[in-house]
């Protein structure tokens, strides 16, 4: 899901709303991250952006936007009777992270955010692997020239006061843990496969030897069988 955004000057009207919109998406366990009114024609269009932990679902989305439109519908003399549009969405991944929450969230993403004392900053590229109180922590990825060995990413703490605004990097590849995992799922799959296939084995081989028996058993029923005439032939 997308965020919808609007303008980003102070809005007299947004603020308004905020009062009203904020409680209510607050009470539901979320975090109003952004509330923008635009005008379309002769409606206005009110965006709300809402997160969470847990993070949000088309049905969290449908039942906030209930909430707010009762809300919305309480205030209606508050809106000027104006007809208005709500669009609800959750943070879209280009969004910035600003915010400590937006940090904790994003957690094992892969971000280039700039770091630094004010004037002495620089640009990093780094997965998210901590957030704390004082600040996060980054797996930084080496810079390599192009073709080298690539190095193993160097953990590197930086506080808060020393974190600019980061941007998560969409990443369509599969992680090296995916790979292991896979790799480990395919071995035991394999191992799986070997023990049905000796298990097998064994059930042949029983086979094999209960059918010998059956074999041995059945010339011997034969030879008594030949035997028992001449045997009886002697005694008369």
């Amino acid at each position: 899901m997308s965020a919808s955004r609007g303008t980003a000057r102070p809005d007299p009207a947004a603020a308004r709303l905020a009062g009203w919109i904020e409680p209510v998406v607050g009470g539901a366990g979320y975090d109003l991250e952004e509330l923008a009114v635009t005008p379309a024609g002769r409606r206005s269009v009110v965006r709300v952006v809402v997160d969470r932990d847990a993070g949000v679902t088309l049905d969290d989305i449908a039942d906030v936007s209930r909430a707010i439109s009762e809300v919305l519908d309480a205030h209606d003399d508050g809106m000027g009777r104006t007809p208005y549009v709500l669009e609800v969405s959750s943070p879209g991944v280009d969004r910035p992270l600003s915010e400590p929450r937006h940090w904790r969230r994003n957690t094992g993403r892969l971000v280039t955010v700039a770091v630094g004392p004010a004037g002495a900053t620089e640009q990093v590229t780094g997965r998210i692997t901590a957030v704390d109180d004082a600040g996060v922590t980054l797996a930084v990825e080496a810079p390599g020239k192009p073709g080298a060995k690539k190095r193993p990413p160097a953990p590197r703490e930086v506080p808060w006061a020393q974190l600019g605004s980061g941007r998560v990097q969409v990443e369509f590849g599969r992680g090296p843990a995916d790979d292991e995992v896979a790799d480990d799922e395919v071995a035991d799959d394999e191992a799986v496969d070997d023990a049905d296939d000796d298990a097998a084995d064994l059930d042949d081989a029983a086979d094999l030897d209960d059918a010998a028996d059956l074999d041995d058993a059945a010339d011997l029923d034969d030879v008594g069988t030949e035997a028992a005439p001449g045997g009886r032939g002697g005694a008369q």
